[in-house]
């Protein structure tokens, strides 16, 4: 076991610092987000998975003020990607763009 306990703590330490890896600052965030040009591809389904992923992507990157609506466009962009035809609700349309007005009050 004494052989084998470096190894383990030393994954551990490698594993804790990909999690806690830090965020960027809201400025840092703002330009990033200004700057981001991803584009989806494919059928309207795929197109949302694929922005529902992306929108992922960056609230795991971003300042937690930023986060916190970019997660919930994430998840609204999830269940658009689960229907049939890819469209969204006039309610999700909505939280999308109360989402996208929370971001755009930080990045002024």
């Amino acid at each position: 076991m004494k052989k084998l306990l470096p190894a383990v703590v030393i994954a551990g330490l490698l594993l804790a610092g990909c999690a806690g890896s830090p965020k960027m600052s809201v400025e840092e965030s703002c330009t990033f987000l200004k700057g981001d040009t991803f584009k989806p591809t494919g059928s309207q389904v795929q197109q949302a998975d694929q922005i529902a992923k992306h929108y992922q992507e960056v609230a795991d990157k971003v300042a937690p003020e930023l986060a916190d609506p970019i997660q919930k466009m994430a998840d609204v962009m999830k269940k658009v990607a689960g229907t049939s035809l890819g469209d969204k609700s006039a309610e999700q349309l909505a939280e999308l763009k109360e989402q996208n007005n929370r971001i755009g009050e930080v990045c002024k």
